[in-house]
């Protein structure tokens, strides 16, 4: 059985309407999934077989193992 997880980031809104994108691997990047997420809500995603990046677009708390990042306002 191949292994298909990968890491886990936690993405906090600190307003409303903040998007979260998840592009797909391969050859081209695509879209291939969005959330939309209000101030407070929490989302966790993971990085998988076929999500190979995650965008952010408004204010947010992201966090990974590697830490946290604030976007920019």
């Amino acid at each position: 059985m191949k292994e298909t997880s990968g890491d886990y980031v936690i993405i906090k809104a600190k307003e409303n309407g903040v998007n979260v994108i998840g592009l797909t691997r391969g050859r081209d990047t695509r879209f291939h999934h969005s959330e939309k997420l209000d101030r407070g809500e929490v989302m966790i995603a993971q990085f998988t077989e076929n999500t190979s990046a995650i965008k952010v677009r408004g204010k947010a708390t992201v966090m990974t193992s590697y830490g946290t990042i604030e976007t920019d306002e």
